[in-house]
């Protein structure tokens, strides 16, 4: 840690602070800022040059006298100490303490700016995660060390989702330490209450670590919070050997923040004014997950982006799309309808469940009941789509059934209490009820002797 304080701050805008006449400073190095009242405040050198340096203030810059603002550069990248009593804990966006108990005490200090895992150590994604919902388990299903984020839109129920997601998850018939790092950036007191309290109440919350930027917090602390999170992931998977599911909401205000502190740094700006290095800024992030060669451990990643008047075009959710396998996409009209959790199963997509389903895994069926439910409720779909034109009494038998299909699989299948935890055994075992609407010969893409043990029509 360096002896010299300097006060020789020249200027300050939106969280950045610019700082002349300092010799020897690195890109990365964390920073004491001591204002005119004394108090201190965190940063970290973003740009270096001989002239000036450029400072990221965590607790922004507002009210600071630039004439009597100390600064000392500590030779040293954020860090954050890490234990197993990090489980059950709150912390800020750069991991202080928000639960009103100590800090951590650790000799093992992490920088928080660790790079993605190098592709030649990774090991493939598998291993079936029961989240309990069943458009995710049954249709786009979780595995292990997968990145499956949920795009949604304003006023839509994502933060319900994301909160049950983490009270559910499970690995199915395996006795392993499984823990959750919940990050939340940008939200709202109520919000930052729901998740504490949703978690608190169910008795998860010893077995995850909270990580909260609020709404009125200082924007700049956001571009902090995924890494610390993830810092925190890498030590409970890869030094614990634990099975970690890390949840984000919302990385569309961690976007929006970078590109807040890339105009007042007077970078070049891209589509929407984000900066043009955003899509390496989100792989930086969503490629710190997976699993490594030889490591029991695993990072298994969940984001929630929120789309902007519900584009999927918007730069994050595109971007997002090109870097995770898959998406959760959440639709307005099916919540108009009352139907939780709204997931559009037309929409949405897991590129990795082949790998975590079938006989190892959840059951034999699986694979083959996912397909069957795809196929007759896109058909089920068009069938609506020309109810909507001539009428449903214009429509034949064959199809009057694809519209009490699609109703039924609307309202049982993809509607479900947000306390209720399936399996995915009730989830199949659903799944057969619905099939079984429709005679044996229309079930092309199930095998006869799945039909045999599992389809029931009604009486």
């Amino acid at each position: 840690m360096s002896a010299k304080e300097y006060c020789t701050a020249s200027a300050a805008r939106g969280g950045l602070l610019v700082v002349s006449n300092v010799p020897g400073v690195a890109f990365g190095d964390r920073v004491q800022i001591r204002d005119d009242a004394g108090n201190n405040r965190n940063g970290q050198v973003i740009r270096c040059s001989n002239e000036e340096v450029l400072i990221q203030v965590y607790e922004g810059t507002d009210d600071i006298n630039l004439e009597s603002t100390w600064i000392r550069f500590l030779d040293e990248p954020l860090q954050i100490a890490l234990s197993p009593e990090i489980l059950g804990r709150i912390f800020n966006g750069i991991g202080e303490p928000k639960d009103n108990r100590p800090p951590i005490v650790s000799s093992v200090l992490r920088p928080v700016g660790a790079g993605a895992i190098n592709p030649a150590a990774r090991t493939y994604p598998k291993e079936f995660i029961q989240t309990g919902v069943s458009t995710i388990d049954g249709l786009n299903s979780l595995v292990r060390g997968q990145k499956l984020p949920i795009f949604s839109g304003s006023g839509l129920p994502h933060n319900r989702l994301a909160a049950q997601i983490v009270r559910q998850a499970k690995l199915v018939d395996q006795e392993s330490s499984f823990s959750v790092v919940f990050a939340a950036m940008g939200v709202s007191n109520t919000d930052a209450k729901f998740f504490e309290d949703a978690f608190a109440d169910s008795g998860v919350l010893g077995n995850v670590v909270m990580f909260v930027n609020l709404a009125d917090d200082p924007p700049i602390e956001r571009l902090a919070l995924p890494r610390v999170a993830l810092t925190a992931a890498e030590y409970l998977a890869f030094d614990l050997d634990r099975h970690v599911l890390v949840v984000m909401t919302d990385l569309t205000y961690y976007a929006e923040a970078l590109r807040e502190v890339a105009t007042a740094k007077g970078d070049v700006p891209s589509r929407k004014g984000y900066p043009g290095y955003l899509y390496s800024d989100l792989a930086e992030i969503y490629e710190r997950c997976g699993r490594i060669k030889g490591r029991t451990g695993s990072i298994t990643l969940v984001p929630v982006v929120s789309m902007p008047s519900d584009d999927i075009t918007h730069p994050i959710p595109d971007l997002t799309g090109y870097i995770t396998e898959g998406q959760i996409v959440l639709n307005r009209e099916l919540h108009s309808q009352g139907i939780y959790p709204p997931v559009h199963v037309s929409s949405s997509l897991s590129r990795l469940m082949k790998d975590g389903i079938g006989k190892d895994d959840t059951r034999d069926d699986h694979p083959h009941v996912a397909s069957q439910l795809f196929a007759l409720y896109a058909r089920a779909l068009e069938t609506r789509n020309l109810a909507s034109i001539i009428g449903a009494d214009e429509l034949s038998e064959r199809d009057r059934r694809y519209l009490q299909f699609a109703d039924a699989f609307d309202s049982r299948f993809v509607g479900q209490k947000e306390t209720e935890d399936r399996s995915i055994i009730d989830t199949l075992d659903l799944s057969w009820e619905l099939l079984s609407m429709f005679p044996k010969d229309a079930l092309s893409r199930v095998s006869e002797t799945e039909i045999a043990k599992y389809y029931n029509p009604a009486e």
